[in-house]
């Protein structure tokens, strides 16, 4: 009989044990990753070819770039975006550039786009261009892609990607200077962003696929 009263004291308090375990948990939420009921996760997984992602947080504005994938063109093209609009298709900034790679009306027309409007509103037209300003500066900076790659200016190691990136940021011209005078002739646009953090921010990536033409031409329809 002792024995027996026992076993039920000891199941009793077992079964106590695990109820005050269960309703004691707690499910603890982590700032800045709370869903809505109708909110959906999205997410892009990388192909075999771009199988590096990086993370890149805006220390302003506390915005995270996700993602862009590793040092290939599709990423190349990803982070000049999210730099120059964030990404926004039809953004036209204070000084007129527009579009998410933020192109002048004049460089638009000088690789044959000449509809702002249905430029800004259209994704493969202003790849296209994008694509088309890159073949056309390598052609200009032909020459000082051979002479500079590899070398360092300014503590920052110079390459074709950094360079095509300082030129679409302030031109094709200001980027051989900066080269020629060994950083000492810097630039800044209108927003105080200079040659050197783009040669630094946009360097390594490889877009050597696109060949340099003068020519080059964004073929829309």
């Amino acid at each position: 009989m002792v024995k027996k009263g026992s076993y039920f004291f000891g199941l009793t308090i077992l079964v106590a044990l695990v109820s005050s375990g269960f309703n004691s948990f707690e499910i603890e939420k982590v700032e800045g990753f709370h869903l809505g009921e109708n909110e959906k996760i999205s997410y892009y997984v990388p192909s075999e070819d771009e199988n590096e992602i990086e993370t890149e947080i805006d220390m302003e504005s506390g915005l995270v770039a996700v993602p862009y994938v590793g040092k290939t063109f599709a990423g190349f093209k990803q982070a000049v975006a999210f730099k120059e609009s964030r990404g926004v298709l039809n953004k036209v900034n204070t000084f007129g550039y527009m579009g998410k790679y933020q192109f002048g009306r004049s460089t638009l027309r000088s690789v044959g786009i000449h509809d702002f409007q249905e430029f800004l509103r259209n994704p493969e037209w202003q790849d296209k261009a994008f694509r088309a300003l890159i073949a056309k500066n390598k052609w200009e900076l032909r020459k000082e892609i051979e002479k500079y790659n590899g070398r360092v200016i300014n503590g920052v190691k110079i390459t074709e990607s950094g360079l095509i990136a300082a030129a679409h940021l302030g031109g094709v011209g200001s980027v051989k200077k900066y080269l020629r005078s060994n950083g000492k002739r810097g630039f800044k646009d209108g927003y105080g962003t200079s040659l050197k953090s783009y040669i630094k921010k946009f360097g390594g990536y490889d877009i050597s696929h696109i060949a340099p033409n003068k020519n080059a031409k964004a073929k829309v329809s």
